[in-house]
């Protein structure tokens, strides 16, 4: 693998937080793509024959109804990858992964994975540990949906996104928004004239900018601030996934 590459793979945390040893069987496999928005990587129930690792891409897990149905329960930037419980355990998704945000990624065959997966302890360590933390995402989600207003999740959400985006103008239009938040277009509008009322967002021609980052903070549930923390957190100790060593966790 050409040296450009590997400085590439540094920009996703996953690849970067593994032991050299492991980074050099995997990465001559690894492959750089760039996803449009709106590109669906894998259906619910497709079979993955690639692990993906986002750079500056975000791709967005849908849990799929039968009616055809989907919402948002969790989103992966650059300090994870989607694939990785079928490097563990099954290829088949879970989850519609969509591309949420334009950006380059990195692919990964899941043989590959599969192999340094049984090879190496620190790897399933930190695959564990990863996977524990998007679960953690998930379940907050799921609360969030539930219990909080629409305006509280759609800055959530666009909080998280303008992490991913460093700051760039977010291009989704309210349609884009409902199907992610899992609310009807209406109220993600009412929501949105709110937000841009109180001077925290503009939006323009499918284009959303965040002007005033600690007032949608503010404005924004706890879920936000609970899920960033997680993942900030997510390489830190302990240093096995079955041992009692809880350093880096919170006490319960």
């Amino acid at each position: 693998m050409s040296k450009g590459h590997t400085d590439d793979a540094q920009g996703n945390w996953l690849l970067g937080a593994m032991e050299s040893t492991s980074r050099k069987r995997i990465d001559p496999h690894l492959e750089p793509i760039k996803f449009k928005l709106g590109v669906v990587v894998c259906e619910a129930g497709g079979l993955l024959k690639h692990a993906y690792f986002p750079q500056g891409a975000v791709l967005s897990l849908l849990t799929v109804l039968e009616n055809g149905s989907a919402i948002e329960t969790a989103n992966i930037g650059r300090e994870g990858a989607f694939g990785l419980f079928a490097a563990m355990y099954s290829r088949v998704s879970f989850n519609r992964c969509l591309v949420q945000l334009e950006g380059g990624t990195l692919r990964c065959p899941i043989e590959v994975l599969q192999s340094e997966f049984k090879r190496s302890e620190h790897m399933r360590d930190l695959f564990v540990s990863y996977s524990e933390t998007l679960l953690s995402q998930v379940q907050q989600t799921v609360a969030c949906n539930a219990l909080h207003t629409t305006e509280e999740r759609m800055c959530r959400w666009l909080l998280m996104m303008h992490d991913r985006a460093e700051g760039e103008a977010l291009p989704y239009t309210h349609e884009f928004l409902s199907h992610m938040l899992g609310a009807n277009r209406k109220s993600v509008t009412l929501a949105a004239q709110s937000l841009q009322t109180a001077g925290l967002i503009s939006y323009r021609r499918g284009r959303i900018s965040v002007h005033d980052r600690p007032g949608l903070e503010k404005a924004s549930c706890e879920c936000y601030a609970i899920v960033k923390e997680r993942f900030d957190a997510f390489l830190t100790p302990p240093s096995t996934a079955v041992q009692g060593n809880t350093k880096g966790r919170r006490k319960t």
